[in-house]
């Protein structure tokens, strides 16, 4: 890559903004790889009920990290960059990297890299998972307050995933969660020039699409894929168990509440999950452009010839 030659592209935005869509138009104009940076497509149990592109769509461009996890494994932040270094690895200098998702921490890892925290053995994140068992979220905060009063007021009472991932810290370590936050390693796209592009369409066209694309996936079988996931019998708290709309089918599923209240709660959950992602962007990476969908293209294709070096076919 030459000075000032754009190095990658970020395409980020919230769910069922059609950022897929974009991903793979980019992909096939300016020779890239379209890399998922969404932490439920990482699944392999959950594409339906996560919209993961389809096998024809990733037909149309190549795609890495999409579906390379199973559902089983507690995946995080820092194996996604470990993964999204070896794809970079092999891509460099004869392929575009177009990162493609709406998982904030990820974008903030790969540019600005990840708090130095060392990793919580299997023994301790077990241990952590048995004491919580069956105390309620607000419970479980109190019991954080306790041990570690510097984190727990970062937190809301209500996030469970973040209580209990700050207990796992402190049971592993002695010390604060908060206390890692300054010491960073640096990410793997720090210094590259980049492209850093939020898709932001109207916020009440987006929840009617929010709701059409729940529709859909019932449609193309998540029903039945989740179905097979419950029947695994796996833990509640791993991620994969959390994904939007998992909850409300398992709950129809095990006949708790009908099939249309489940596919409601989806496409609450969903909304809300949307609202939280402008949200976060807007205040943790700020320097993002915004665009509507359908200017996203245009966009992008407009910071490549604005560096006088247009990517062209050369490179694929």
């Amino acid at each position: 890559m030459s000075d000032g030659e754009i190095g990658a592209v970020l395409i980020a935005g919230p769910t069922a903004s059609g950022k897929s869509a974009l991903g793979i138009k980019l992909a096939q104009a300016l020779g890239g790889v379209v890399i998922n940076a969404d932490s439920m497509q990482v699944y392999r149990d959950l594409r339906a009920i996560t919209a993961r592109p389809a096998p024809e769509e990733e037909a149309e461009a190549p795609h890495r990290l999409y579906g390379h996890v199973d559902a089983a494994v507690n995946f995080s932040v820092g194996r996604y960059v470990a993964d999204a270094v070896g794809v970079l690895r092999d891509v460099r200098g004869h392929t575009l990297p177009i990162f493609v998702g709406g998982t904030g921490l990820y974008f903030k890892a790969l540019t600005e890299g990840l708090s130095d925290i060392p990793p919580v053995p299997e023994a301790v994140r077990d241990e952590v998972r048995r004491e919580s068992e069956g105390l309620e979220t607000p419970e479980l905060h109190r019991l954080l307050a306790e041990r570690d009063p510097e984190t727990a007021r970062t937190l809301r009472p209500s996030d469970r995933l973040r209580v209990q991932r700050a207990l796992e810290i402190f049971a592993a370590t002695g010390r604060p969660l908060v206390s890692f936050h300054g010491a960073r390693q640096p990410g793997p796209l720090d210094g590259v020039p980049v492209v850093k592009l939020f898709l932001a369409p109207e916020r009440e066209e987006l929840r009617r699409r929010i709701d059409r694309r729940f529709l859909a996936m019932m449609e193309q079988g998540a029903l039945e894929e989740v179905r097979a996931l419950g029947a695994r019998n796996l833990d509640p708290m791993l991620p994969a168990m959390r994904a939007h709309g998992v909850p409300g089918l398992l709950a129809h599923l095990r006949g708790e509440i009908p099939l249309d209240e489940a596919v409601a709660r989806g496409q609450g959950d969903t909304r809300r999950y949307a609202k939280r992602q402008f949200t976060w962007f807007r205040h943790q990476l700020p320097d993002w452009r915004w665009a509507a969908p359908d200017e996203g293209f245009a966009a992008v294709m407009a910071a490549f010839n604005a560096t006088g070096r247009p990517y062209t076919s050369d490179r694929r």
